[in-house]
């Protein structure tokens, strides 16, 4: 999945410049053609001039990089568990493809922040703090503002105590050389996936009767950081308060966290027994308090893994300084096992499905169906090929962390267990990386739901907020989506889990897609209240786009659906406005 690309035109020459696994292309907008003289050939590999050499880690870009001037500024997505690779942001001359600055995200011995990981070397081994998400650049001021996300792994952080600067941080870095200007790090020592999900947004502010240009940054936990875009100042105050510690041996949570003051969460992000619909014999069992870590009897997350806010970003009316932000209000539960995979040759179960239900079935479902981030697994053998399996279990890839320390045994039985026929001659060359070190594991991305397949507590369960970023109040809040079966017995809109944003128009007008319901709609900017809908061939989990041509508005939205169970589409739907 890539979001997008990048085009950049100066004097006659016209280029467009994207990623497609771990390269980096340039081709020419007019003609499709490679340019020759960009990297090797057309195209730069975006694991060379690294921190380190990663050998076969998973990196990936899936959002397109930022231009300012003759530099492509580049992002990546890397692994979010032990081994993964560096998150380092680093920009490229769009004339020859050569690495131009880099800003090293875990810090180097003698750079800001290094103390802020443990000492004896930590750059040379931790991973993440990636910029995944996209950038912003100010093209007046020559900044980038850079989100990144959650160092490595994501859920136990034993081996990486500190800070770690300058993961779960904006960054306000100088576009020319990679200087850093300021930043502002929204999640110290992340047990919770929180990375800064989305590019920020702009906007203008009135402060004091003074107007003042300002950065918004959204978050996954249903904050919003507002700072002053030259100096990074905070234009609402932001306050470090106590947070619950960990109870895993070697776990060292951060104390505190920052709570901005104003405005107020977009999502919901604590759980009470009132709140529960049916499970409250397990919420009783579960850690329940906003930023409780990670534990064994399992600790609730609300917003959930995946937002709160997520990857589809705000919108931002510059006339009104109000900024739209659509959220899903879902809780997910974050629990941690002893480490099944702690040596090639440990008491792990060689019998395939054993294999299967110790390191597979808490993500894909015991029954292989998938659930939720993890697809389904029935009749793989007819998508992927036998080496295409064993690439994934040795390497990961998106939200599955690599199994390579499994040993060659048990991964040819889980693949058996899967459907394909392994002779002996299959495993030759196959081995066992080097064994996870952290005594946990994350036991798997769940989803609480209830009994009938609903967020496990009382709706609203996704909303769209109008948010007014020169007082911090909120305009309006609405719930957004809905389930047919329950609207028809006559229960209130509940809302959907989302992924996508919204947009807003001049003409005062909010298009969001994002829903489960497969549905467009509009809303009046001012009020909320809905003025347009339209259903979809499959959910629009993605961004609005608009454009005009000849002085006539077109809409047009990705209909692609395939998360969250829905049908997949390669269907993209335009609308014309009047």
């Amino acid at each position: 999945m890539n979001r997008g690309v990048v085009y950049w035109a100066g004097g006659n020459e016209r280029r467009i410049l994207f990623t497609a696994g771990r390269r980096l292309y340039a081709l020419d907008a007019r003609s499709g053609r490679p340019i020759r003289s960009f990297g090797d050939s057309g195209s730069v590999d975006l694991s060379a001039g690294l921190s380190r050499e990663i050998g076969d880690a998973y990196l990936v870009a899936t959002s397109p990089g930022a231009i300012s001037k003759d530099l492509l500024i580049q992002g990546t997505r890397v692994g979010e568990e032990e081994g993964s690779a560096p998150g380092d942001v680093r920009a490229y001359d769009v004339h020859t493809g050569a690495i131009r600055w880099t800003f090293h995200t875990i810090p180097h011995p003698g750079e800001f922040g290094y103390d802020t990981w443990p000492t004896g070397g930590a750059w040379q081994s931790a991973g993440g703090a990636n910029s995944w998400a996209g950038m912003s650049v100010d093209t007046a001021r020559g900044i980038v503002y850079v989100p990144t996300g959650s160092a490595t792994p994501d859920f136990y952080g034993g081996a990486r105590t500190g800070a770690n600067l300058f993961a779960n941080a904006l960054l306000a870095l100088d576009a020319a050389t990679g200087r850093r200007l300021w930043h502002f790090q929204t999640v110290h020592h992340d047990l919770w996936d929180r990375d800064l999900p989305a590019a920020p947004s702009f906007v203008t502010v009135t402060r004091g009767g003074a107007r003042v240009d300002a950065v918004a940054q959204i978050a996954k936990s249903g904050f919003v950081f507002l700072f002053d875009r030259q100096s990074g100042k905070p234009l609402f105050d932001i306050v470090e308060r106590a947070v619950p510690a960990s109870d895993l041996r070697g776990e060292r949570a951060w104390p505190t966290q920052p709570f901005p003051v104003k405005p107020a969460p977009f999502a919901r992000q604590t759980v009470g027994a009132a709140d529960v619909t049916e499970q409250h014999q397990r919420f009783r069992t579960l850690r329940g308090a906003f930023f409780a870590p990670p534990s064994r009897e399992g600790s609730i997350v609300l917003p959930g893994f995946d937002g709160g806010g997520e990857w589809g970003g705000a919108a931002v009316d510059p006339e009104t300084a109000t900024l739209y932000v659509n959220a899903s209000d879902v809780p997910w539960i974050a629990a941690m096992r002893e480490s099944a995979v702690s040596s090639p040759n440990s008491g792990t179960p060689r019998d395939g499905a054993a294999v299967y239900a110790t390191v597979c079935a808490a993500c894909h479902g015991p029954d292989r169906r998938g659930n939720g981030r993890a697809p389904s697994l029935v009749a793989l053998s007819t998508r992927l090929s036998l080496r295409d399996v064993r690439q994934i279990l040795d390497h990961g890839r998106g939200f599955m962390p690599s199994l390579a320390a499994l040993s060659v045994v048990q991964k040819a039985a889980v693949i058996a267990y899967l459907g394909y026929a392994i002779a002996p001659a299959d495993t030759a060359g196959w081995i066992s990386q080097p064994a996870t070190t952290a005594p946990y594991e994350f036991a798997g991305y769940e989803r609480w739901r209830d009994t009938s397949g609903y967020p496990a507590i009382k709706p609203p369960w996704g909303t769209l907020s109008a948010i007014d970023l020169n007082s911090g109040e909120y305009r309006w809040r609405i719930p957004l989506g809905e389930f047919a079966a329950l609207t028809a017995r006559g229960v209130p809109v509940t809302g959907t889990e989302q992924y996508g944003g919204p947009i807003v128009t001049g003409g005062g007008l909010v298009f969001i897609a994002a829903t489960q319901d497969a549905k467009f709609r509009a809303f009046d900017k001012r009020t909320g209240r809905q003025l347009w809908e339209a259903p979809l061939p499959a959910p629009g989990y993605a961004t609005p786009s608009t454009f005009a041509v000849g002085g006539k508005q077109f809409i047009v939205i990705a209909a692609g659906g395939g998360k969250l169970g829905s049908k997949s589409s390669d269907t993209y739907v335009a609308y014309a406005l009047p």
